[in-house]
C-alpha cells in the first residue's frame, strides 16, 4: 500500500467482532479514527493485560502488507470496554485500519482472528459459538482464520469467508480477489468408536450400563483391579442415542471454546467421554482460568464423565462438581463476570471395595484393616454419592472363562433398545405434561404417578424397603430405575421383576 499522503484530515471506519462469555456471544464495535500528525497508536477499551501485545501484533502485521502508520495519529476504540483480546480482535482491528485508508465499509460482517507478527492469520478458540451468536443477532457475513474453516463451515446461517494471511484480506477489501467460502460441512475425523461387542462375558455389567444409558442414571462400579471397569465405561457413550444437530453444535461449541478442535475438526459426531485424573483441581472439573475455559463436567456434556478411583478425588473438587451437576450447568464467577457452560453428562463412578481392592475376593486376600475399610467407604459416600442411582459389583475377569465365550451384542443393537426406551420416556412426558422426560430426573410427585406399579410390584418394593431398611431417597431411586427397566421391556406398568432387578442395583455401598 505504501505510505499514505498526508492530505487527509480524518479517516474513520467501523468493523464488528464478537466477544464470548462462555457460549454467549456479544457484538463488539471496533472504531478506528486516523488523523495526520504525530505517530501514535492508541487502543481504548481493551483490558490492560491485552493492550501491549495487541498493538505490537497489529502494527507489525500491517507493516508486512505495506500499511505504514508513521505520521498518523490512530485511535482504536473498542466497545464495550474492558474486554480481553486474546487475539480475537487482531484481524478486526487491522481490517478497520485498512478500510479507513481505503475509504470502504464492511457492513453486516464480523471479523475474528489473531495476527502473527509476519501478517499471518492465526486460529482462535470459540469460532463456532461466536458465529452462531452473530447469526442470532442478524449478522450475515464473517471473516475468520482459514485454520478455523472446518468448524466455521458448521455455521451454515452465515456467508463465512476464510483467510490465512492479512494480505489476502486486504486484497478482498479492495475488491481484487475473493476469499474462500467455508461452505463444506466438515465432520469430526475420529477413530472407529469402541464397541460393546469387544466385551466378552460380563453379562450383568452389560445389562447395568444398558439401564443406565436408557434412563440417564448415574452409576457406581465397585470392583478390584483388572475387572474391566474402565473398558466398560469407555463404551457407554456408544449406547447413548445419536446426537441431534443441535446437540452436535452445542458439544462442538464447548470443545471449540476449550481449544480442543484442530484444523481438520468440524462438527462432532461421537458423544464425548472424559476421564479426569483424581488429582484434578476444582477449576479443572467445573471450569475456570483466565480467560475462563470449560471444565471436565462441561467437556463431557452430552456424553459420559468417568471418575475412576473416586475416593482419591479431593472432597472440595467433588463438592463443586456436585453443584454443577445439580444445576445442569457450571457457573464460574470472576469479579463482575459470570460465565456459564452446560453440564449434563451421564456420571459414571468407580471404586475398589477397599483400599487394596480385594475385599470380598474369593481368590485374593484383603490386607486392609477394619478402620481402613471404614475410612475408604466414608470417602466413597462423599458429596457425589447422593447423585448415584445405581451400583454394581464387578467381579474380576477370569481370562480362561471369558476367552472361550462368543462376542456379545454390539453397541448398535443395545443402542436401539436404549433409543426405544427414551422414545417412550419422551412421549410419556409430553403426554402427561411432566417436566423431565428422563426417568433419572423425575421428581417425587411425578414419580409415583409415572412409575405406577401393579399390586405385586408394589409388594416387592415395600418388602425391599422393609428388609433392606431403604430410606425414602433410596426407595425413590429404586423406583426410577425400575421405571427405566419397564421402559426397556416395553411395559406401561412397573411389575415385580422390574422392581426386583432395580433393588439389586440400589446404591447401598458402605451401609451397615
Amino acid at each position: 500500500m505504501g505510505k499514505h499522503p498526508q492530505s487527509e484530515k480524518c479517516l474513520r471506519s467501523e468493523v464488528l467482532s464478537i466477544s464470548l462469555t462462555g457460549l454467549v456471544a456479544s457484538l463488539v464495535s471496533i472504531v478506528v479514527t486516523i488523523e495526520t500528525g504525530a505517530s501514535m497508536f492508541h487502543l481504548v477499551g481493551l483490558a490492560e493485560v491485552s493492550l501491549r501485545e495487541t498493538k505490537v501484533r497489529v502494527r507489525s502485521a500491517l507493516a508486512q502488507v505495506g500499511v505504514r502508520l508513521d505520521g498518523y495519529n490512530i485511535t482504536v476504540k473498542i466497545s464495550p470496554a474492558g474486554l480481553r483480546n486474546d487475539g480475537f480482535f487482531d484481524l478486526a482491528i487491522a481490517t478497520a485500519v485498512i478500510l479507513a485508508f481505503e475509504k470502504k465499509t464492511l457492513p453486516g460482517t464480523v471479523v475474528l482472528g489473531e495476527l502473527s507478527l509476519s501478517g499471518g492469520v492465526r486460529p482462535v478458540r470459540g469460532v463456532l459459538p461466536a458465529l452462531r451468536g452473530a447469526a442470532s443477532k442478524g449478522i450475515q457475513h464473517a471473516i475468520v482464520p482459514r485454520a478455523n474453516l472446518a468448524e466455521a463451515a458448521s455455521a451454515s446461517e452465515l456467508d463465512v469467508r476464510v483467510a490465512g494471511k492479512l494480505d489476502a484480506v486486504q486484497d478482498y477489501l479492495r475488491g481484487d480477489c475473493e476469499l474462500e467460502r467455508a461452505s463444506v460441512p466438515f465432520r469430526l475425523k475420529q477413530p472407529a468408536a469402541l464397541d460393546l461387542a469387544d466385551m466378552r462375558g460380563m453379562a450383568s455389567t452389560r445389562r447395568a450400563i444398558e439401564i443406565a444409558a436408557a434412563g440417564q442414571h448415574s452409576i457406581l462400579f465397585i470392583g478390584p483391579p483388572g475387572a474391566g471397569i474402565t473398558m466398560t465405561s469407555r463404551r457407554i457413550p456408544t449406547l447413548l442415542p445419536p446426537m441431534s444437530a443441535d446437540e452436535a453444535l452445542e458439544i462442538t461449541s464447548i470443545h471449540s471454546v476449550a481449544g480442543l478442535l484442530n484444523a481438520e475438526q468440524g462438527l462432532a459426531t461421537n458423544r464425548p467421554f472424559r476421564a479426569p485424573h483424581h488429582t484434578v483441581a476444582p477449576a479443572g472439573l467445573v471450569g475456570g482460568g483466565e480467560p475462563v475455559r470449560p471444565g471436565e463436567v462441561s467437556l463431557a456434556h452430552g456424553g459420559v464423565l468417568f471418575l475412576d478411583e473416586l475416593p482419591e478425588f479431593r472432597r472440595s473438587s467433588l463438592a463443586v462438581l456436585e453443584t454443577a451437576l445439580a444445576q445442569g450447568e457450571a457457573v464460574i464467577i470472576r469479579g463482575q463476570n459470570r460465565t456459564v457452560f452446560p453440564a449434563r453428562p451421564l456420571l459414571v463412578l468407580a471404586t475398589h471395595a477397599c483400599p487394596c481392592g480385594f475385599y470380598g475376593d474369593a481368590k485374593r486376600r484383603c490386607t486392609c484393616s477394619v478402620e481402613q475399610i471404614r475410612r475408604h467407604r466414608e470417602r466413597v459416600r462423599g458429596p457425589l454419592f447422593e447423585r448415584v442411582d445405581m451400583q454394581i459389583v464387578v467381579p474380576p475377569v477370569d481370562v480362561a472363562q471369558v476367552g472361550g465365550k462368543a462376542k456379545g451384542e454390539n453397541s448398535e443393537t443395545v443402542r436401539n433398545r436404549v433409543v426405544a426406551a427414551r422414545t417412550i420416556q419422551h412421549a410419556r412426558a409430553a403426554r402427561q405434561k411432566v417436566a423431565s422426560s428422563l426417568n433419572t430426573a423425575l421428581n417425587d410427585r411425578d414419580l409415583e404417578r409415572i412409575a405406577a406399579s401393579d399390586a405385586q410390584g408394589k409388594r416387592t418394593l415395600e418388602q425391599a424397603v422393609e428388609r433392606l431398611g431403604l430410606s425414602a431417597t433410596l426407595r425413590a431411586k429404586v423406583l426410577r430405575v425400575a421405571r427405566t427397566i419397564a421402559d426397556l421391556d416395553g411395559s406401561d406398568i412397573v411389575r415385580a421383576p422390574h422392581v426386583a432387578e432395580a433393588v439389586l442395583l440400589a446404591p447401598v455401598f458402605g451401609r451397615g
